[in-house]
């Protein structure tokens, strides 16, 4: 049975997680805040690109995505949320601030499961409105 508790165990973590990745990713530590929220056999699907398998694969694709869009800011704000057991999806948007301050959004959803206790990005898919 699905939840959407807004006070639930699982939504504070994705909550800490997603704000997590925003500080690190804003701070510049960008490899930092995709290895800080992704599962250890995550997947993600670029638009455009080949799906990309792996924490560690996952942090260098977001490092050379930031460098080659000039991403300086990340804000992540989510749209609905819901749990079911070990596993929640989420559904969100995303304002990319870039290097001559201008904005992208995007929309994307993020299946979590939870990884050794932690709730953790397993499968992450978006794209930009353009």
């Amino acid at each position: 049975m699905a939840s959407q508790a807004p006070g639930s165990e699982c939504r504070k973590a994705a909550q800490q997680a997603d704000q997590a990745f925003m500080d690190r990713f804003n701070s510049g530590d960008i490899k930092g805040s995709a290895n800080h929220v992704y599962t250890k056999d995550a997947i993600i699907l670029p638009p455009g690109a080949d799906m990309v398998r792996g924490r560690d694969e996952i942090a260098r694709f977001w490092q050379a995505a930031a460098e080659e869009m000039n991403i300086t800011r990340v804000e992540l704000s989510t749209v609905s949320f819901e749990e079911a057991g070990d596993h929640a999806h989420q559904i969100g948007r995303a304002i990319l601030t870039l290097k001559d301050t201008s904005q992208v959004e995007a929309k994307y959803v993020v299946i979590w499961k939870r990884e050794e206790g932690e709730w953790r990005w397993h499968i992450d898919i978006w794209n930009l409105n353009v």
